[in-house]
């Protein structure tokens, strides 16, 4: 996208007011247990839990965190719910990163930053619902922080295995070369069947 379609979103969001303050603290504590997260996340059936590896901006070291995974519209996003935080600044440099979980192999995709508009909308509306308990109810209390200051992603697949143009190889000639049955023509009122249907 273009900075004049990124809008507001073009530079860092530093996220102020209550909400900010409130959003800090919470992702300071689930820094605390990041590495349970982690371990979850490789369990199946545990939310929408996947694992972030993304390459730091400034250390050139791979960085793994636990975000909750959103759809919309057939397509994946992760996004932080109060403006920029390191992930965010990290993938907004990123040309590529992965997920992975207990039911997504790992999976290198192209981070898209969202500006304003209705892919952003519905990216924010998807984590009011798909969260697990109490990121959901934290999402909705929080909407119109959310849809404010949230820094959303889409991302793009990588490495997708391309469709095949040719068509397939025909099959190599038998030795003992046979000639198919002719097709049975239909009486009056008797539509034909097909080959396989008919009896010899």
């Amino acid at each position: 996208m273009t900075r004049l379609e990124l809008g507001p979103f073009a530079e860092p969001i530093h996220a102020a007011g209550a909400w900010g303050a409130w959003w800090r603290a919470w992702y300071r504590l689930l820094r605390l247990v990041g590495g349970p997260l982690d371990r979850l996340a490789r369990r199946p059936g545990f939310g929408n839990l996947v694992v972030l590896r993304v390459v730091g901006r400034r250390s050139g070291r791979e960085r793994a965190l636990p975000l909750g995974l959103l759809a919309a519209g057939g397509r994946r996003y992760l996004g932080h719910p109060s403006g920029d935080t390191a992930w965010t600044l990290n993938l907004r440099a990123a040309a590529s990163a992965t997920i992975e979980s207990a039911r997504i192999p790992r999976t290198r995709f192209r981070p898209v930053l969202l500006g304003p508009g209705p892919e952003r909308d519905a990216a924010v509306r998807s984590s009011f619902r798909q969260h697990p308990f109490p990121g959901n109810a934290l999402y909705r209390l929080a909407g119109r922080h959310v849809a404010a200051c949230g820094v959303f992603f889409r991302l793009d697949p990588l490495d997708v295995a391309p469709v095949a143009l040719t068509a397939p190889a025909s099959a190599p000639a038998s030795d003992h070369p046979t000639t198919a049955p002719p097709e049975r023509t239909a009486r009056p009122g008797h539509p034909a069947l097909p080959p396989a249907l008919t009896r010899p």
